[in-house]
């Protein structure tokens, strides 16, 4: 691949990346991910 597809190729996948994580928050997904992340981290160390 020449460099200007590689960078247009980059540059397409960071806004859709931005454009899901911005679709998750407006959603209320944030919290949810949250306390799952933190339900998961707290098993991993033996307290949860």
């Amino acid at each position: 691949m020449k460099r200007k597809a590689k960078l247009a190729l980059a540059a397409l996948l960071l806004a859709l990346a931005v454009a899901s994580c911005l679709f998750g928050v407006s959603r209320g997904e944030l919290k949810t991910v949250h306390r799952k992340a933190s339900t998961v981290c707290l098993e991993c160390i033996g307290i949860g």
